[in-house]
């Protein structure tokens, strides 16, 4: 197919332009008359990478069109989707809920048994960043079945390890976070390919509920096995078989739509970028670095409070004398359904909380979202403090102040992933997803249990082990936290100041990719061409 020339026919007194595209068979049709192409997003030029304006280095059409998915389908792939997260985070936080079982019945310590949760998420975050690249680049749902395989496979490997074995147990659960990580960065990227504006804000708040209900069940289910069989490990065992049920349900019913779809009425873009590239406009997105800080202080705290605050609660409860220390592998469970429940009932409440606040402050307030982040944090850190205090006191009160803590926090999940799909171009969000992710982990969750834990160990040690000073060495350890929830709060302040502008310049990015025409070719000193007009001579 070549482009000829614009030609301008005049006819009267009117003057009309039209722009006449040369099939292979030599017949002559409008533009009009014809879709409009997918825009390739290049940085082969030589202007500066990086600014908005110089962005779009190079429009080139696609061959191929995509049609847009139907709004029946990109239904039943979120309901998939939401399924799978919600299994995903019930496995990761089963093993919070058996931790006390787990501690006897391999007889280790709080910082070696906090290994089971840092080496889950080192493995996570390594594995991010490649999955990030290859999402913005390959097959998505190929990508996540895969993923997923190897996440049912090690999971149920998990609760085959016996007591001699706990270096497996490691490892198999570094091997879980491999799996996880494929479907956690590229999930959230699909769902805004398929929906867009306050559509896309509401299930992304469904898809991110998820998180705290199926650490909630991951809890329950976790205490109720262990109950139920009088064997932990059986607990390790349920979502795996779940899991099997969703992989058929992603290989048949999710689909992999055009990068950009929402946006682009189901076009679509794609962009001829190196990785390399991709970070240094993401590192240049001032809103995508400070919230990826605010959501990093974050996973430091929600990760260091599910993994200890049950075991905290049960050492709360032996020093009033209300229940008697674990002297066997079977312990009391009781404080990790409740506090399961408590993060279910707070995750719902608050995630659908805040993404009703970002919906009504969203016209009002152009920089609302990270500015409910803030509230959220900073709120959350006075009652964490609360919290380690009056356990030792009232365990009423304190599930009180854990309620109002959780659910402050709670407000952030879905708002922190709109902000990151409206602030990065859909050809970058995988990549934006996992470096988001990789640091989140990396400097968050993937640390805390494990420094709480040895905070825990070395001030345990300074006096003798008596269990009124193994619970006193967990609860100043835990002081940690609400310290970096302060930290936090002012992260998302600081994100609050660039959100605006660096919303603005990614929309227009895209609507500059959708609208922009095709290039021109320079025409020859004398082209040669010849019009068949079909429609004369047949």
């Amino acid at each position: 197919m070549s482009v000829l020339p614009p030609l301008f026919l005049q006819k009267g007194k009117k003057v009309q332009k039209a722009l006449l595209i040369m099939q292979p068979e030599g017949s002559v049709s409008s533009l009009q008359d014809r879709p409009m192409p997918r825009w390739s997003l290049g940085s082969s030029s030589g202007l500066h990478y990086g600014s908005f304006a110089n962005s779009l280095a190079s429009l080139t059409p696609l061959a191929a069109e995509k049609p847009a998915i139907s709004p029946r389908r990109a239904h039943i792939a979120v309901a998939v989707l939401c399924y799978i997260n919600l299994l995903n985070y019930m496995e990761r936080y089963t093993i919070a809920g058996v931790l006390s079982n787990i501690q006897k019945f391999f007889g280790i310590t709080d910082s070696t048994t906090a290994l089971l949760q840092t080496v889950f998420i080192i493995s996570f975050l390594l594995l991010a960043p490649l999955f990030g690249y290859l999402g913005d680049r390959y097959n998505r749902k190929y990508i996540m079945i895969g993923g997923l395989s190897v996440w049912l496979v090690t999971a149920a490997g998990s609760s085959l390890v016996t007591e001699s074995y706990f270096w497996l147990l490691v490892l198999l659960r570094a091997l879980v976070g491999i799996g996880e990580a494929s479907y956690s960065t590229i999930a959230p990227t699909i769902i805004g390919d398929l929906f867009t504006g306050g559509e896309r804000s509401i299930v992304i708040c469904v898809f991110y509920i998820f998180i705290p209900v199926g650490s909630g069940l991951g809890y329950i289910v976790g205490a109720g096995c262990a109950k139920l069989t009088g064997d932990w490990r059986w607990a390790l065992r349920v979502t795996p078989i779940l899991g099997l049920v969703g992989l058929v349900l992603l290989v048949f019913l999710c689909p992999n739509p055009a990068r950009g779809a929402a946006e682009t009425h189901g076009q679509g873009v794609t962009e001829q970028s190196s990785y390399k590239e991709d970070v240094k406009y993401l590192l240049k997105n001032k809103s995508y670095v400070w919230s990826s800080f605010g959501v990093t202080a974050m996973a430091f705290l929600t990760g260091a409070l599910a993994f200890w605050m049950p075991t905290f609660l049960s050492r709360a409860q032996i020093i009033q004398g209300i229940r008697q220390p674990c002297s066997e592998e079977s312990c009391d469970l009781t404080d990790s359904y409740i506090f399961g429940a408590v993060t279910l009932v707070t995750g719902i409440l608050g995630a659908s909380f805040g993404t009703g606040l970002s919906r009504w402050f969203r016209d009002k307030v152009s920089n609302a979202d990270p500015l409910i982040c803030a509230v959220g944090m900073l709120g959350s850190a006075p009652c964490l403090f609360i919290t380690i205090f009056v356990a030792s006191h009232s365990i009423p009160a304190t599930y009180v102040f854990i309620f109002l803590g959780e659910l402050l926090l709670s407000l952030n999940w879905a708002v922190l992933a709109d902000i990151l799909l409206y602030v990065v171009i859909p050809t970058r969000r995988a990549t934006a997803e996992a470096l988001q992710i990789s640091v989140c982990h990396l400097l968050g969750d993937a640390g805390s249990p494990y420094l709480i834990g040895t905070i825990s160990d070395a001030i345990h040690k300074s006096k003798d082990g008596t269990h009124d000073w193994s619970f006193h060495s967990l609860k100043y350890s835990l002081l940690v936290c609400p310290c970096v929830g302060i930290l936090g709060g002012l992260f998302f302040l600081m994100t609050s100041r660039y959100i605006t502008e660096d919303r603005k310049a990614a929309q227009q990015l895209v609507e500059g990719t959708v609208n922009a025409p095709p290039p021109q070719l320079d025409p020859a000193p004398e082209p040669s061409m010849e019009m068949n007009n079909s429609n004369n001579h047949h």
